[in-house]
């Protein structure tokens, strides 16, 4: 068990190494998704708004307009058929439902796409290094542009729907100069003209600001503020912590678990030892939880199999001590009788203790291989009718002063008669046990009955002996050489397995043996089972 649990311990070992593996990948997957997030949600605002002014000009105009946005921006402005670009089908779905597309491959600059016309499948493409600040510079040039086209008094306005449409990402803000936070030095470059980048507090992020020409406003950009992926050491730390908590959970788990198997343990070796009263607590419903049930069931099968063992072994043996002790006075008479007559007497009796051991062997035998576990069953058609009158043939003269009469014989009512599904040598073996029984107690008669039903059929045994005392009935059928020392006496012969015997037979037979009280006034047996074996239940 302790190389089971070493197994354990590696694979735990091995599993949080994988967990802690699986964490690195899975940061950097996240921080690349966050990376793609921000680049994407900078770049739709201004892209949206440069394909939005390229979509009403024709060619050449935006030939133009490109060369110009590009020595403006300082960002390398291209216009490609779809078809030119090596882009994925998921790519190409994105820009054809109109979102901005932002690729990077290693240390190069981001590939920027915005779809210009849908019909003619035309992007416009970017390449850009610093997304936040050429961006940021690229829409203050792009917006200062579009709203210098209105009288001064609309261009909030216009803002205002701007930002609704294009969702820059950022904060745009047109606000009198006086209202924007710069110091003295900022404050005199933007009313000279100028573009000022800020940096916010611990330069986490930056500002653009530039006045527009002929007018009050100035306009502003952001804060936008700088990507910052989850670092290394946060990663080591969660991971630890995580790794920390699942070891000991799996610790605490797998300890429970050991504590639970030594106790099994500990109770087979007790059971090996000889004490099979040991059984195991059956806590829980876990697979050790179901495990402990069968441990304790198999330990009940166990100690009644080795108690009906020893029970069998002294039965036997008593059994054996009267047929052996008159065979060895017979023998010892034999050597002393007189004459041919006596010597004859004497052998007949030996003959007869013979027969008497051949058939408590044959009894146990059958009783054995009944009781220890499922016999093969061969299940065929039988007709009663014709296996009671065969056993009542076969006992019939046994003792010619008892009558063995039929009583109410009563076949199916489908037409199909006496049919039943049952093995016939061992229903044979009941039927013949219980008349033998009958018989040996019976004053002048017994009565065989028997009854087929839809679902059920039914054997009824009767006699006019003594009958069994009704504290009895419950030990009859389950103890193995019992005898009644009231009614059922040595002398009346037989072992006291034969109703042992027919209990394990119709069992077998998914069915139950009975005991009663009889109309003739001594004990009614019965034996009760499925007509079809694949139907009904015991």
């Amino acid at each position: 068990m302790n190389s089971i649990f070493l197994r354990i311990y590696a694979g735990m070992l091995a599993t949080l190494v994988l967990v802690a593996l699986l964490g690195v990948g899975s940061l950097q997957l996240v921080n690349g998704l966050r990376v793609d997030h921000y680049r994407e949600r900078l770049a739709s605002g201004t892209f949206h708004l440069m394909a939005d002014n390229l979509t009403s000009m024709n060619a050449v105009e935006r030939q133009r307009a490109t060369a110009l946005w590009e020595r403006m921006l300082g960002v390398p402005l291209r216009l490609q058929h779809l078809s030119e670009l090596p882009l994925d089908a998921p790519s190409r779905g994105r820009l054809m439902r109109g979102q901005v597309l932002v690729q990077q491959s290693g240390t190069q600059p981001s590939m920027v796409y915005v779809l210009v016309s849908r019909a003619e499948q035309l992007l416009l493409t970017a390449s850009v290094g610093q997304v936040s600040e050429q961006l940021a510079r690229a829409t203050l040039y792009l917006l200062m542009d579009e709203l210098a086209r209105y009288p001064m008094i609309e261009q909030p306005r216009r803002l205002e729907a701007l930002k609704a449409e294009k969702d820059f990402g950022f904060a745009v803000n047109l606000l009198p100069i006086e209202r924007i936070e710069m110091d003295a030095d900022q404050r005199r470059r933007v009313a000279e003209g100028d573009t000022v980048m800020a940096l916010g507090r611990g330069g986490e992020s930056i500002r653009v600001i530039a006045s527009m020409v002929a007018s009050p406003w100035v306009l502003e950009l952001g804060p936008l503020y700088r990507m910052n992926p989850y670092p290394p050491h946060l990663l080591v730390l969660f991971v630890a912590l995580g790794l920390s908590l699942i070891g000991l959970t799996l610790y605490w788990l797998v300890r429970r678990l050991e504590r639970r198997l030594r106790g099994l343990e500990a109770a087979a070796t007790r059971i090996a030892a000889g004490s099979l009263e040991t059984r195991v607590p059956e806590v829980g419903t876990d697979s050790v939880g179901r495990l402990a049930v069968a441990f304790n069931v198999m330990a009940e099968h166990l100690q009644r199999l080795l108690s009906m063992q020893r029970e069998l072994v002294r039965a036997v043996s008593h059994e054996l001590r009267t047929p052996v002790a008159r065979l060895r006075f017979g023998l010892e008479m034999v050597g002393e009788a007189p004459d041919a007559t006596s010597r004859g007497k004497y052998l007949a009796g030996m003959d007869h203790d013979i027969q008497e051991l051949d058939r408590l062997v044959d009894e146990m035998l059958v009783y054995a291989r009944l009781e220890q576990g499922s016999p093969a069953l061969n299940f065929q058609e039988v007709r009663l009718e014709a296996l009671l009158d065969q056993v009542i043939d076969e006992l019939a003269p046994l003792r010619a002063d008892v009558r063995i009469e039929r009583g109410l014989w009563q076949p199916a009512q489908d037409g199909s008669g006496s049919t039943v599904e049952a093995e016939p040598r061992y229903l044979h073996r009941a039927v013949q046990n219980l008349v033998s029984n009958a018989l040996r107690h019976a004053e002048s008669k017994v009565r065989v009955s028997f009854t087929v039903g839809m679902n059920r059929c039914r054997i009824d045994i009767e006699d006019d002996g003594p009958g069994v005392p009704e504290e009895a009935w419950e030990r009859i059928f389950t103890t193995p050489f019992l005898r009644l020392d009231d009614s059922r006496t040595r002398a009346s012969g037989g072992h006291g397995l034969g109703l042992s015997i027919v209990r394990r037979i119709i069992y077998w037979h998914r069915g139950r043996a009975l005991i009663g009280r009889s109309a003739l006034g001594g004990a009614q047996f019965s034996l009760v089972w499925p007509r079809r074996q694949h139907e009904g239940e015991q």
